[in-house]
């Protein structure tokens, strides 16, 4: 009797101790229930046509799996079972998720993401914009707001005031909606296996990232806690400041879990780097790849990538660099052909003639069949 009273007390008061918010109501197999959900369901499902024919559509086995399963282990398993998961090689930091149940995530996203916990939290306020159904609700809201502006301007002289109030209304309510999305996402991440505080821990990034981006091109740097009055999103500074906090409430402590997110990068990591080399910001492409240094330090993709990045520039003390950057990529055992390409390359620039055509005729050694072979044979000659 003892033994019953104490298991029930102890039941009783950890109920009591979790105060936390429900998630959204699961309904497997959802169908649309309205008229107008059935109109959005059929636009994405042409939508999703095209993605499943898309040339920039990843297909690889084994990172579609590892995708799969850090939502599934973020969400539940019952969760992501419908989900039709879309990963589109597209070199920026975003992933969405359409009303009839597909997810679409881009490549640099995979690439900002140091973990699996990072990349959980991201995929959980997706999903969450699902779940809570909120394209249907934006949808029904714009329609509300235009229908308001358009008898506005008909039956009321001087009514630019309503349609400005409207547009704002319609804007603050995609705010709230991504606020929602955002908490409920930690919902799930707080419930997961995986620490909550990743969910801050992505913004702060992307807040660096964009300091980096805005310095490199001379700008000054301007973090905002307030949104727009035409911002469709939250700021950055914003959602990490409620998201620590969250974090910081929630006590969040868990063991640590076996992290196979550079695994599962291991073979697309250089294409993914290649692809933001090619965005032309120097800055914001330096600052994240010293960030993914952080992890597990300047290993040979890094070091490549590094290469690229100060020899496009092209300035004299970029390339030297960009020799120094090849140089210690070589010097790890398990370089790439193409880091004796960037690395000749740097050389000629530099007036290093002899020792550019050197390593410029050790990567059509190692890569004869290259596409660049012939133009790469007449620099060395």
């Amino acid at each position: 009797m003892v033994g019953l009273l104490l298991a029930t007390a102890i039941g009783t008061s950890a109920l009591a101790a979790d105060k936390r918010p429900p998630l959204p109501t699961y309904t497997q197999a959802y169908t649309p229930t309205t008229v107008d959900e059935r109109g959005i369901w059929m636009q994405s499902d042409e939508q999703e046509r095209t993605w499943r024919e898309s040339r920039s559509l990843i297909r690889d086995v084994s990172l579609n799996a590892y995708v799969r399963g850090v939502l599934c282990r973020t969400v539940g398993d019952d969760r992501c079972k419908s989900v039709r998961l879309y990963i589109d090689e597209v070199p920026e930091f975003n992933a969405f998720m359409t009303p009839n149940g597909a997810m679409v995530v881009w490549s640099g996203l995979l690439l900002r993401v140091r973990n699996e916990a990072e990349l959980g939290s991201v995929l959980g306020h997706e999903f969450g914009h699902f779940e809570l159904r909120h394209s249907l609700l934006r949808f029904q809201n714009r329609r509300s707001g235009t229908d308001l502006m358009a008898w506005a301007s008909v039956l009321i002289r001087n009514s630019g005031d309503i349609r400005y109030a409207a547009q704002g209304q319609m804007f603050s309510f995609t705010r709230d909606q991504e606020r929602e999305a955002d908490m409920t996402g930690f919902q799930y991440l707080a419930r997961s296996q995986y620490p909550s505080s990743a969910a801050a821990d992505v913004w702060d990034h992307m807040m660096g990232e964009a300091d980096a981006t805005v310095i490199g091109r001379k700008g000054k740097s301007q973090h905002q806690y307030v949104a727009g009055f035409f911002a469709t999103h939250p700021t950055d500074l914003m959602r990490a400041t409620y998201l620590r906090a969250a974090s910081i409430e929630a006590h969040d402590v868990k063991p640590p879990v076996v992290d196979t997110h550079q695994a599962a990068m291991a073979k697309w990591l250089p294409i993914f780097l290649n692809d933001q080399i090619k965005l032309n910001d120097f800055g914001g492409s330096e600052y994240l790849l010293a960030y993914l240094a952080e992890g597990g330090g300047w290993t040979t993709p890094l070091l490549c990538a590094r290469g690229d990045l100060y020899r496009e520039r092209g300035n004299p003390r970029d390339l030297v660099s960009a020799a120094q950057f090849y140089q210690e990529a070589v010097g790890k055992g398990d370089a790439p052909p193409e880091a004796y390409r960037g690395l000749g390359l740097a050389l000629l620039r530099s007036q290093q003639v002899a020792e550019g055509q050197a390593a410029l005729a050790t990567y059509l050694r190692l890569k004869p069949a290259a596409t660049d072979a012939a133009l790469i044979a007449t620099l060395i000659s």
